[in-house]
Formats: structure tokens, C-alpha cells, sequence
């Protein structure tokens, strides 16, 4: 079964966001680019507290761990981000779904 890591930031906001994807060559407003191998699902956006939160489904650990040290730990480092992440979770997925239902109060 998959894996989920939830990840929060401070001092981390929608500009550095940006940046690490563009050094990624990722697009995630269109979901173009080179997506890492083993991602199934990417989420992410600001917090409450003005940081920033990642929520992602992967594979494995171990596709996540190849990711970080091959392209977005240097892409992180590229932008200015030099220190660890506010939290690091990883959970074991019961169940990975994305229903597509359409929902009562759009349109």
C-alpha cells in the first residue's frame, strides 16, 4: 500500500513554493513537468500560521528519500532553504482514493 508524508514549513510561503518547482521543472497550476517516479498525489498550500504544508502520496519511502536527494533537496538548497521542515510525518495508507462525485454547491 502507499505512503503519506505531510510535510510543514515556516518561513516557507507560496514565492519559495513557486521557486522549487520552476527549479524542478514542475508546474503544479497545470500539473505539467517532470513529476518524480512513485508520486501518485501532491498537495500543498499555505497554513493558518503563515507557513506552508505538503501533503503527498507516494509509493514508497524510499521513491520519496530517491526524489530528495537527486532533485529537490538540491532544488531546496537552490532556493534558499537550508533548514529542516517544521514536521516530517510518514503514515501507511489504509486506502488511496480519488472520487470523482461532484459536489452539491458548485455551479
Amino acid at each position: 500500500m502507499s505512503e503519506l508524508l505531510i510535510l510543514e514549513f515556516e518561513g516557507f510561503g507560496a514565492k519559495d513554493y513557486e521557486q522549487v518547482n520552476e527549479l524542478l521543472g514542475i508546474n503544479a497550476e497545470t500539473g505539467e513537468g517532470e513529476w518524480p517516479a512513485g508520486l501518485h498525489t501532491h498537495l500543498a498550500g499555505p497554513t493558518e500560521g503563515g507557513g506552508w504544508i505538503v501533503v503527498e502520496v507516494w509509493e514508497s519511502q524510499e521513491d520519496q528519500d530517491d526524489f530528495m536527494k537527486t532533485r529537490l533537496g538540491p532544488a531546496l538548497g537552490q532556493a534558499g532553504v537550508t533548514g529542516p521542515p517544521k514536521r516530517a510525518e510518514w503514515s501507511k495508507t489504509k486506502a488511496h482514493r480519488t472520487p470523482k462525485k461532484p459536489s452539491k454547491k458548485a455551479g
